[in-house]
Parts: C-alpha cells; structure tokens; sequence
C-alpha cells in the first residue's frame, strides 16, 4: 500500500478558523491605530495655534489703551484686556483669516488684575479646540513692570 501524505480536511478547517480569528485581531487593532493616527498632529498644531496667540497677546501693553476705530478691529487690539472674551477661528496679529486653520476655534480670556508681591498681573488662558473636539488649554501672566507714559511716569499701579 502507498502511504499518502498531506492535511485532512479537519486539519485544514481548523487552520482556516486559527487564520481567521489572528486576521480579525490584528484589523481591529490596526482600526483603532488608524483612527486615532491624526490625534498628535492636530494635538501639535493646537499647540502651535495656542502659543502663537499667548505670545501675542503678551507682547501688547498691561494698561489699558485708548483704541483707534479700525477694520478688521482685531487689528486695533493694543492690551492685554482687549482680547478678554476672544473667540474665533485663528487669526493672524492683523486680523486675516487663516483659511486652512478655519475648522479650529480659538478662545481667550483675560482674568485680573492679582497682586504678586505688590506686582500687578493678569491671568491670560487661550484655549484652542481642534477638528475632533479636542480643547487644549494653554496659561500665561502678563505683569505690569516698568510702563511708563510719555512724560516718563509709571503707569504701574
């Protein structure tokens, strides 16, 4: 008699059902990875949209400004208490939409002043809340040192 070599119909079913279980697990795990692959590159660019906002609005004046009329009145912001209750889609210093940042929001608020030490601050937080949902919340302060107005006295309370 000639001796047969090769797999049994119920070897080859279980090795099918063994494939099949291993395929479904590594799609479901590659789904998730894949869903959740645009998180740090929207988490990157709320980061870059907050900092940007933060450090414009700590580079403008600690007291409080007298204000042109101007378009757009963004452009007109000149302290740190005009971009109290700020909220829109990213914007450059001057105003300018940024088409491509549009499905982002940008909110500020200005909180103070407090007293540190005797030191006048304000408490700036800007929030930026991406495509997915996502906020990140980014804080800074904005204290009143060394201002002084035009006749060299100090505008610091």
């Amino acid at each position: 008699m000639k001796h047969q070599r090769g797999m049994t119909l119920v070897e080859l079913v279980i090795t099918i059902v063994i494939i099949g279980i291993a395929a479904a697990a590594l799609f479901t795990a590659m789904a998730s990875i894949t869903a959740h692959s645009a998180d740090p590159l929207l988490r990157q660019q709320s980061l870059a949209i907050a900092e940007a906002y933060l450090e414009e609005i700590e580079l403008q004046a600690f007291t409080t400004q007298a204000n042109a009329a101007c378009s757009p009145v963004r452009a007109c912001f000149n302290d740190v208490r005009d971009y109290a209750g700020l909220s829109e889609a990213p914007h450059d210093a001057v105003g300018t939409a940024i088409a491509d940042l549009a499905a982002y929001n940008v909110a500020v608020s200005v909180n103070g002043p407090d007293a540190w030490s005797g030191v006048q601050a304000l408490r700036i937080d800007v929030g930026v809340t991406d495509p997915a949902g996502a906020t990140l919340q980014l804080s800074g302060y904005r204290t009143c040192y060394g201002e002084t107005d035009a006749s060299g006295a100090s505008l610091c309370p």
